[in-house]
């Protein structure tokens, strides 16, 4: 077998136009899943009654089982559900109308929120609890306590573990084909399919994949160095 550079390079032109697609996914799935996993990390912190054992049993499950799992699951029950709820209450809405990447987001976001629940929960009881004590002697309110003095301090220490999320939910997102979402991954085997150069397709994908990882790493290795400047009472 002769590899055909040029195709790569072919592929690799073609392929960009699938890089929005992944980026999305990856996008909305840590937004909405660092969304989840405050709010879950904030239950098991406090360790709100009833709450606190469904988040304890989201994050056990989601953590015990494939991600392909998690976005089978929601692509097959998630429209019996829909449908059942808007048949009953007399909704002309059908899941039909749901894009298959939206079946991605929830899934993945779902995904996504029980790893980061865990990344947050470990960052903020990372904080000194002293600090919390101080905030409150200077007339601040839990709220304000929290977004002042906690968040900040945990978004800093959680950053390195974010990063590894972000990276985690990018490859990850090759699984979105299964559900006939066109991402870089599904891209490469249609672009391969006309002549069977899948190998140099593939390594197309890679190079593309390997180029978004490692601009995911320079941007947090740049956001880590402006916090430790901004902790020292610099200028970043």
């Amino acid at each position: 077998m002769k590899l055909d550079l040029s195709f790569i390079w072919q592929a690799l032109l073609q392929l960009l136009t699938a890089v929005p697609t992944t980026i999305a996914i990856t996008a909305v799935s840590i937004v909405c899943g660092l969304v989840i996993g405050t709010v879950v990390a904030l239950i098991r912190i406090n360790s709100v009654p009833v709450l606190n054992a469904a988040a304890v049993a989201y994050v056990t499950f989601i953590r015990g089982t494939p991600m392909l799992t998690h976005l089978l699951l929601v692509y097959f029950g998630l429209p019996f559900v829909i449908d059942a709820i808007c048949t009953n209450f007399g909704w002309s809405f059908r899941s039909v109308s749901i894009p298959m990447i939206g079946f991605a987001y929830i899934a993945f976001s779902i995904t996504a929120g029980a790893y980061l629940s865990e990344v947050v929960r470990s960052g903020l009881l990372a904080v000194d609890k002293g600090q919390i004590e101080a905030a409150y002697a200077v007339g601040m309110t839990t709220t304000q306590a929290i977004r002042r003095i906690v968040f900040p301090q945990a978004f800093a220490i959680l950053l390195p573990n974010l990063s590894n999320g972000t990276i985690s939910m990018l490859h990850g997102s090759t699984l979105a084909f299964t559900v006939s979402v066109v991402d870089i991954n599904a891209k490469s085997q249609i672009i391969a399919s006309s002549n069977w150069k899948f190998f140099e397709s593939y390594i197309a994908a890679a190079v593309i994949y390997w180029g978004l990882t490692f601009l995911i790493e320079r941007m947090t290795a740049m956001a880590e160095k402006r916090i430790q400047t901004y902790n020292r009472g610099g200028v970043a």
